[in-house]
């Protein structure tokens, strides 16, 4: 923000990390465990200090007599803007304060031998660093911008792997499917299958499902990649022998805007029709409603057999096909970075894996944070174990994009 010629305040945002992705490619950044030890960065301080002493300078100003209608408006929208982050700055402040207060007690009470009061002591600093944690996370999520597709629906496809694994991949693509329904349900999501392809020996091949509610693709955008299992068949030789055997499964995350605005030309599309492939007997029918739409230019071909009716079938596979082209428009608007939907598929080796599920040590590993998850079956049950590593992930993403931030203002000179 610098001063107008005519003497209010120019607004500009307040991080511009909109095409932010999760890399964690800095060593410097994986050591940050949590939000609190990215507050003590001395380059985070300045910041918001910087922010602080604007939003006082901006509040005083808002005060004065000889402010237009459009210096006024202009100083309103930026002083809403620092109001909350101003706020949880000084919060903050005060939390740390106490945090000191009590570590200074805590070495009084320990040289005088206090072993019941030190107790106490340490008991309340342990809440008040919980509570320290909790409110810099808030910060921060005040800082890092909101994606415009954060509330979104989205789709969500899974595919067993082409790579080694064989049975194993598409029993554990049935497994993940049923965790991200299960997740749904424990968020509280409406989660409509559109497509069901089942493995002959009882797991799956492919499938899809269309999830919407609060803050849907926030929470899912980084599930989408190539995730590895690790485990003994329970079946055959194999099971016998105690081999551990190693397959994968692809997920891709698509958000779906409720307005895509993407023309498809009836002319390029080719329209089949068949009949619909149940999960566990469900959405089984002796018609030809299920529904598979080409878009012949690109070659993007997409399934629903969500509903009884052709034509319902046929409404939803276009939408979602508007969806997949709409995503292509956005990866060509970013065609400096990697597209998201390449990211996240891949070639399905097991070298780009983003997840690892080892049953055998009963341990899930995210490779992009380094955080290691116990209790497979908890994961897998899709509630709250499945929910506290996604929220890891993105806590760790909205300390990469303050620490991406910070760096390209010091690379500036600013």
């Amino acid at each position: 923000v610098g001063l107008h010629n005519h003497g209010f305040w120019r607004p500009k945002p307040l991080l511009e990390t909109a095409g932010f992705a999760l890399s964690f490619n800095s060593q410097h950044r994986k050591n940050h465990q949590d939000s609190q030890a990215l507050w003590k960065h001395e380059a985070v301080q300045k910041y918001l200090e910087t922010l602080s002493k604007e939003y006082q300078r901006v509040s005083h100003l808002l005060g004065a007599d000889s402010l237009n209608d459009f210096e006024q408006r202009t100083l309103r929208r930026r002083c809403a803007d620092l109001s909350p982050i101003a706020a949880a700055f000084q919060e903050i402040k005060e939390a740390e304060r106490e945090v000191q207060e009590l570590e200074a007690m805590c070495t009084e009470l320990d040289s005088r031998d206090e072993k019941q009061l030190l107790q106490l002591a340490l008991e309340e600093k342990e809440g008040l660093d919980k509570k320290m944690n909790m409110l810099c996370r808030k910060l921060f999520q005040l800082l890092v911008p909101k994606e415009t597709c954060d509330r979104s629906p989205v789709i969500l496809e899974v595919t067993a792997g082409r790579t080694t694994g064989g049975d194993i991949c598409q029993q554990f693509t049935k497994e993940m499917f049923e965790m991200y329904q299960s997740y749904a349900d424990y968020k509280h999501w409406t989660f409509d299958i559109m497509n069901y392809t089942p493995a002959e020996i009882g797991g799956l091949h492919h499938a899809a499902a269309h999830i919407s509610g609060e803050n849907v693709y926030r929470h899912l955008k980084y599930e989408g990649g190539t995730h590895r299992v690790q485990r003994i068949p329970e079946t055959g030789m194999s099971s016998r022998m105690q081999r551990i055997h190693t397959g994968t499964m692809s997920v891709i995350v698509l958000p779906q805007p409720e307005e895509v605005d993407v023309k498809v030309d009836p002319k390029d599309l080719r329209i089949d029709t068949f009949r619909a492939k149940g999960a566990g007997g469900q959405h089984v029918n002796k018609t030809d409603s299920a529904v598979r739409i080409v878009h012949l230019p690109t070659g993007l071909a997409v399934e629903c057999q969500r509903e009884r009716s052709q034509q319902m079938n046929k409404e939803i596979a276009l939408r979602t096909l508007r969806a997949k082209l709409y995503q292509q428009v956005i990866e060509k608007q970013l065609s400096q970075e990697q597209s998201a939907r390449k990211l996240q598929l891949g070639t399905r080796a097991q070298s780009e894996r983003i997840r690892t599920y080892n049953f055998t040590q009963d341990r899930v590993t995210d490779h992009r944070i380094s955080y290691d998850a116990r209790n497979i079956k908890e994961i897998l049950s899709g509630k709250e174990a499945l929910d506290k590593l996604i929220n890891r992930l993105l806590e760790f993403a909205e300390i990469e994009a303050v620490t991406q931030y910070l760096e390209n203002l010091q690379a500036l000179g600013g």
